[in-house]
């Protein structure tokens, strides 16, 4: 099936609205180094600024999962995106940790929402033989965060300090509100099936409570635990376990986000080809091979992390967008909305409690080697393999339900 040239506008406003909430998740890291001492904060201080949003995040999901389906999507999108964009420009113009540390809970209160705002309005617009092409396009923007905007970022804290990153996240994320307001039409076709007198607190204690949701929540955190355990210490073991020079990281990250920029849409294809199920088995081998190959490399050249690093990445990117192809499937119409916000919160808690899980097992010291980054490996590969047995009950019942191809768009 072919897209029309209104989807074709779409998909690329939402990827560029992703673009932005990722990059604006990510940048704060790479920012430490000059943040803390501009700012005059502890480590631990830093710490809770860049954890606040995680965990305000997840709050704000659970809390907005009982008016999700309550409005027209395009309006709510707004309403957070504003709310965005508002706290982003706060933490560009935050003279103190303390104005930072609540810019940053503002910025998770309103952006953590938008992620599932996005994905119901790709489930409502585009049928579930489309969505791989849709997921593989909309996950790139992780990538292209990696490639164009942590880069430009850095640049511009280096020249014009640490506020210019987020300003220019403000100018960036303006214009595509603007593009939402004159491009993307109303969607309102859920509000139709909403019943009358039903409250928010039932709708979210209805969504929360149904089995196969409830499969699915459990299957979403356990994809983001093994995510989040590498991450956090990535770095570091390149540094003091591969002896990569610190200034040659960046081409790491620059070539498996280039890798991962263009294998993204060619995944997605390829799972509405093969199927979405097949292909996250596929991914999840490949995921499972590179983690234990990367987890036990010891010193090793440039070229051959980056081989490594980029193979895992499309292991990765091959479990993510067949995986969000089918979990989009799962919700009814009707809580479309309260189920990705759910998810959304599930998946931002669970990740914060995936990296500091990551922290109790590893051992890590200044300018040491990292130990236990091999037990670190087991585990994520543990939490692989049994996703993998999730995601085949999910697929078992939706090959089971006749509706499944009838309930799935919107308008």
């Amino acid at each position: 099936m072919k897209f029309t040239a209104y989807q074709k506008i779409i998909i690329g406003i939402l990827a560029f609205l992703q673009f932005t909430i990722i990059l604006d998740f990510m940048i704060l890291s790479p920012l430490g180094a000059l943040l803390m001492p501009t700012l005059n904060i502890t480590a631990d201080q830093f710490g809770l600024v860049v954890s606040v949003y995680a965990f305000s995040a997840g709050v704000s999901g659970i809390l907005a999962a009982g008016f999700a389906d309550r409005y027209d999507r395009k309006r709510l999108l707004l309403f957070f995106y504003g709310g965005f964009v508002l706290a982003t420009l706060f933490c560009g113009l935050a003279p103190n940790y303390h104005f930072l540390l609540g810019a940053r809970m503002m910025t998770g209160l309103f952006g953590g929402v938008i992620g599932s705002i996005t994905m119901a309005i790709a489930t409502d617009l585009f049928p579930l033989e489309t969505r791989g092409r849709v997921m593989g396009f909309l996950q790139t923007a992780f990538a292209a965060s990696q490639v164009l905007g942590i880069p430009a970022g850095l640049y511009l804290s280096n020249h014009w300090g640490w506020h210019m990153p987020f300003l220019m996240i403000v100018a960036i994320s303006s214009a595509v509100g603007v593009l939402i307001m004159l491009v993307m039409k109303p969607i309102r076709g859920h509000l139709a099936l909403q019943k009358k007198g039903d409250n928010p607190f039932r709708h979210i204690f209805q969504t929360v409570s149904k089995s196969n949701y409830l499969v699915a929540f459990v299957t979403t955190a356990l994809l983001s635990t093994g995510g989040f355990m590498l991450m956090p210490f990535s770095s570091t073991f390149n540094v003091n376990n591969l002896k990569i020079p610190m200034e040659s990281l960046p081409y790491i990250y620059l070539f498996t986000g280039l890798c991962s920029i263009f294998t993204g849409p060619i995944i997605g294809r390829m799972s509405e080809k093969v199927g979405y199920f097949r292909m996250f088995c596929f991914g999840s081998a490949v995921t499972t091979i590179m983690v234990i190959i990367y987890t036990h490399l010891t010193v090793t050249p440039l070229y051959m992390v980056v081989i490594v690093s980029a193979v895992m990445f499309i292991g990765i990117f091959s479990r993510m967008i067949p995986s969000s192809a089918l979990m989009s499937a799962v919700p009814d119409p009707a809580s479309r909305g309260a189920f990705m916000a759910v998810s959304s919160a599930v998946q931002q808690i669970s990740g914060g409690v995936a990296s500091l899980l990551a922290g109790y097992i590893v051992i890590a010291r200044p300018n040491e080697p990292i130990e236990r980054f091999d037990i670190l490996g087991y585990v994520v590969v543990g939490a692989t393999a049994f996703t993998v047995v999730m995601m085949y009950q999910i697929d078992r019942r939706l090959k089971k339900d006749p509706r499944i191809l009838k309930k799935d768009v919107l308008r």
